[in-house]
């Protein structure tokens, strides 16, 4: 009887011995796999940090290539304008060049230094109401309808003195306008049929003005090389040599 009940308490003593090993044994377990989870959720968000600052970090720097590119278009735009303003500034100040000629001819003041063909031509311009009246718009740069009455004097009169004149002036009225392609037309037209009149270097050289400001360069060029070799010691191929200077 005393023997039994040794045993049974030998036993009791090993199964709670066995129980605590693997309850700590578990507690182990547990602690390593807490320990990996950590690491692992650790090392996860590690991760997705490093990419968030990595998109971050290019989200920036596409938005400074952008801010580059934006610059550089607007130092582009800004030499646009400030051409353009400089170009019509010149195209101004030679339309009132070649307006205070008029102005001057309605006057009734005639320069000795002018040519004889342009003192005749301004006084055939006042023997005709029709052309006179389309000068006057000119002259009051309202130049929508100064094209009109040029263009209708010009149909209704083609044989009139006046005629190649009013050509030469339909021409710039278009350029002031802006109106280049019917301006070089114009006055391409005007230089092949009347090559000798005293308009026809100033017309050369509004070709390629017109030529220059829609871009054709090559073609500019050629123009006003072309003016300096028909009419080189004229006022407009001393212009043409600057703008070929410019260029």
């Amino acid at each position: 009887m005393n023997r039994i009940a040794i045993s049974s308490a030998l036993l009791l003593i090993l199964t709670g011995c066995a129980s605590t090993s693997d309850l700590e044994e578990t507690r182990r377990q547990l602690a390593q796999v807490n320990q990996q989870a950590s690491t692992r959720i650790a090392a996860v968000e590690n991760k997705l940090s490093n990419e968030k600052l990595l998109e971050m970090v290019g989200a920036v720097e596409t938005l400074k290539a952008e801010v580059a590119k934006l610059r550089g278009d607007i130092e582009v735009l800004n030499y646009n304008l400030q051409t353009t303003q400089k170009r019509q500034n010149d195209l101004y100040n030679d339309l009132d060049g070649r307006l205070s000629r008029l102005e001057g001819h309605a006057a009734g003041k005639q320069d000795a230094s002018q040519p004889a063909a342009q003192q005749a031509a301004a006084g055939d311009s006042q023997a005709s109401p029709d052309y006179d009246k389309a000068l006057n718009l000119l002259r009051a740069r309202d130049f929508p309808n100064a094209i009109n009455a040029l263009s209708l004097f010009i149909q209704q009169n083609p044989q009139a003195p006046q005629a190649a004149e009013a050509s030469y002036w339909l021409g710039v009225a278009h350029t002031a306008l802006r109106q280049y392609d019917a301006a070089i037309d114009i006055h391409r037209r005007f230089v092949e049929q009347y090559p000798n009149n005293h308009f026809a270097p100033d017309a050369l050289r509004n070709i390629g003005n017109c030529q220059r400001d829609l871009g054709q360069t090559d073609q500019a060029k050629n123009t006003y090389r072309r003016l300096i070799k028909l009419y080189p010691k004229t006022d407009a191929a001393q212009k043409a040599k600057q703008a070929l200077a410019r260029m």
